[in-house]
């Protein structure tokens, strides 16, 4: 049981020890992604279709 205990502590200790430095060293900011600026090639990932206009 006091064995169980000690594990459950150490888990703990190690999980709030990652958290504490993944939020202190955040990523490069070139490997975020941006929001990307809609073309006729991105308009098509998202289902729209370019080669319609806006005539309505």
């Amino acid at each position: 049981m006091e064995q169980s205990i000690g594990i459950g502590v150490s888990v703990v200790v190690i999980y709030a020890t990652v958290a504490f430095i993944g939020r202190k060293f955040r990523i490069s900011a070139r490997y975020e992604r941006k929001p990307r600026i809609l073309n006729t090639w991105s308009a098509l990932d998202n289902g729209i279709d370019p080669t319609e206009t806006d005539q309505q």
